[in-house]
């Protein structure tokens, strides 16, 4: 791996409030105990440790990072780190509505919030039992709190057999609602990872998401632009209105590992070098210790281990169906 590490994504707890169908099974998992998460410290010598390592961009996920009693101090850290130039963080945003404002005021710049419909009854199926009401009211906080930006994610579902926890037919709906609101709206394809590997027929590509946006994208066959080295994502403006754009995560018809920059670091200190990956690091014993010189040698095993291209050879690939998206953050 010729280029250095520029972004983390750093799973500050692998607990979660919701349990999305696509992420997490129908009979429940376990969490890690709490003695095997860091804590605030144990984070803090890991942020200088990336920094050294030439890591800039830290977004903070889960779980559902907003469920970390500590979460507002973690962005306060990460913010004021040297080296670190940009912090964000990814939420369901059934905590947000009351932390919005504290977690800007922290240093954090910009927010992804995950929407995966607008649709009372179908959001309480896709989430096994969340409040769109709760999210909505998140969202609304989060654009009076002056984020830099603002984005939502909707991973997008075809129909499957229950017949009600789809939303493939929600995109124009999503889209029109986010630019009312100044939000960029994004869609990420279905990746065959944990217990999504098992219904891979759900899958809606990236051509049948233009398709279906085809009133508001126009019938051009561009990709999109990638927005200034950050994350993965491909921005495609609106044939009326440069200026309003869609997101798409195109990581199973059109991947981009050759281009990815990412390290993933779990709850318990497992670095990740993919996101497909099973074999990991484990910095956690020296990141409690506080052995810096430790942690940038170890990063930079991890970042070595890092392959050129993605790691899956489709849903039926074995170790794609045992990493549990809860534990990554996506």
């Amino acid at each position: 791996m010729n280029r250095p590490p520029a972004a983390a994504r750093v799973s500050i707890t692998d607990r979660c409030d919701l349990a999305c169908v696509y992420c997490r099974p129908a009979n429940g998992d376990a969490c890690l105990p709490r003695e095997r998460r860091l804590d605030v410290s144990a984070w803090a010598e890991l942020f200088k440790a990336l920094a050294a390592q030439g890591v800039r961009r830290l977004k903070l996920t889960g779980g559902e990072p907003l469920l970390h009693p500590h979460v507002v101090e973690l962005v306060r850290t990460a913010a004021n780190t040297p080296g670190i130039t940009d912090v964000s963080l990814t939420t369901n945003a059934t905590r947000l509505e009351s932390l919005a404002q504290p977690l800007r005021d922290a240093g954090l710049s910009r927010i992804n919030i995950s929407v995966d419909s607008l649709r009372e009854d179908r959001f309480r199926v896709i989430t096994r039992g969340g409040e769109l009401v709760q999210v909505l009211r998140g969202v609304r906080a989060a654009c009076a709190a002056g984020f830099d930006e603002i984005k939502t994610n909707t991973v997008v579902l075809g129909p499957g057999e229950r017949g009600d926890d789809r939303n493939d037919d929600e995109l124009s709906d999503i889209v029109t609602w986010a630019w009312s609101l100044g939000i960029t709206p994004r869609f990420i394809e279905l990746m065959p990872i944990g217990v999504a590997a098992q219904f891979p027929g759900r899958l809606v590509s990236y051509r049948q998401m233009r398709d279906a946006l085809v009133c508001l994208l126009g019938t051009n066959d561009e990709i999109g632009k990638v927005d200034d080295n950050r994350g993965p994502a491909r921005y495609v403006s609106a044939s009326q209105n440069r200026a309003s754009r869609v997101g798409f995560i195109t990581g199973t018809t059109r991947p981009f590992c050759e281009g990815c920059d990412r390290i993933r670091i779990t709850a318990d200190g497992q670095v990740r070098s993919c996101l497909a990956r099973m074999d990991c690091v484990d910095v956690s014993d020296a990141a409690r210790a506080g052995d810096f010189a430790d942690l940038v040698q170890s990063l930079h095993t991890a970042w070595t281990q890092k392959p050129d291209t993605r790691s899956w050879k489709g849903s039926t690939e074995t170790s794609a169906r045992r990493v549990s998206m809860r534990v990554l953050g996506g």
